[in-house]
């Protein structure tokens, strides 16, 4: 009993220092911001001591919680939603009831959660593919993610589908018109959409069925994780640095060498440094986003073992080239300001503008990652509503 108190008296300690951490000035919602970045750093420090001490694993402990918040998928008076399988892979279909006398939109949403967690079947998720489908008069199609899986299974999860999801005959099936389909994704899902999109246009069967990516808060790269929204955020809110590391170092391996390199940007292997072009902030960026940092090269080859990974376009979908990013269709980007990935985006943004993509660009002054999936109970987090409006009615306007 004394041990049980004493843990959670640290418990509260802990959460009351993190609870006044001071946040960005333009911050809508301060204290709801302020209980919700508490909570996560706290859980986070608790997953830390918990794996130190062969407990559980860091990030099990947030998927365990995060399956509080799953539910199980009911249809209402406007939208069938039903649990299927798209070749063999779990999806969350979403059917307008409404009839149509032309064919329908689709919209492939594919959800966040770092790649190692999160649901399709998130309270939040499910809200924002409901919200779509409505609206729209839409089929939405919420891909499943098995997090439990490292790279690359979650991306050949995310083609298998979308691959059997654009056969003409599913197409038919589902009243689809195959000119009018867009992928899309949050945070690591946004990676995954981006990816995605950059493989589908280059298949010649496939290319032409696939009219949009809307991509919110991506994270698009891991060459250089020292840009200036690393600095600027470092802390959060809601995703720090360190977590960000963490969480995408298990994504690739268990090696706990990985996530120290990665803090130092020292983690990029011999024969890279061709691609930092791609990805460098100090000529892509905005002026403004680049403020009073200096830039640096990733440092090359300080690593024992060698991760050929970080070469690979399917985990960073910024080393894509000049080439191949001319051939993608009618994009929409969200950025947040106080968001660690933020110029992940806007770095893409300006590459997209330069090889000529019809790009369309909302950056949320007050907004942080993650802020979708707080626009549900029990926080109601309106940048979080503002964003899921932003999308939505891009969508309406332009697929």
């Amino acid at each position: 009993m004394g041990f049980k108190t004493l843990c959670f008296g640290l418990t509260l300690i802990l959460f009351a220092y993190y609870i006044y951490t001071p946040l960005p000035e333009n911050i809508e919602e301060p204290w709801k911001v302020g209980v919700i970045d508490a909570l996560i750093k706290t859980t986070s420090l608790t997953a830390t001591l918990l794996e130190n001490m062969g407990l559980i694993g860091y990030a099990e402990l947030f998927s365990v919680l995060l399956k509080l918040d799953q539910i199980v998928l009911i249809s209402d008076e406007n939208v069938t939603v039903m649990d299927t399988k798209f070749t063999d892979v779990p999806v969350c279909l979403y059917l307008p009831k409404k009839k149509s006398e032309s064919q329908r939109r689709a919209v492939i949403f594919i959800h966040g959660g770092a790649f190692v967690m999160g649901s399709c079947r998130q309270t939040a998720y499910d809200l924002l593919n409901r919200w779509t489908a409505n609206k729209l008069g839409a089929v939405v199609v919420g891909i499943e993610l098995a997090p439990q899986y490292q790279f690359p299974v979650p991306l050949e999860d995310v083609i298998s589908v979308v691959r059997f999801f654009l056969q003409d005959n599913i197409l038919a099936k589902y009243g689809v018109d195959p000119s009018r389909i867009c992928i899309s994704g949050d945070s690591s899902g946004g990676t995954l959409a981006a990816k995605v999109t950059q493989l589908v246009q280059n298949d010649p069967e496939f290319k032409n069925k696939i009219k949009a990516q809307a991509l919110i808060y991506p994270g698009l790269q891991g060459v250089d994780v020292l840009m200036p929204s690393h600095r600027q955020n470092e802390h959060g809110p809601i995703l720090s640095r360190d977590m960000a590391i963490k969480m995408g170092c298990l994504y690739l391996t268990k090696d706990k060498a990985l996530p120290q390199a990665v803090r130092e940007n020292q983690h990029m292997p011999h024969g890279s440094r061709h691609l930092f072009k791609l990805v460098n902030w100090s000529t892509l960026l905005p002026e403004k986003y680049r403020r009073n940092h200096i830039y640096t090269e990733p440092i090359i080859g300080k690593l024992n073992s060698s991760y050929p990974v970080f070469l690979d376009s399917r985990l960073s979908p910024l080393l894509a080239t000049d080439s191949q990013l001319e051939k993608l269709p009618l994009t929409y980007i969200i950025t947040c300001e106080h968001d660690i990935l933020r110029d992940d985006g806007l770095i893409y943004v300006s590459r997209l503008r330069n090889a000529a993509v019809n790009v369309s660009h909302d950056h949320i002054e007050d907004g942080i990652h993650g802020a979708l999936f707080f626009m549900t109970t029990p926080f109601y987090l309106r940048v979080g509503i503002r964003i899921s409006d932003k999308y939505i009615n891009w969508l309406e306007e332009n697929l």
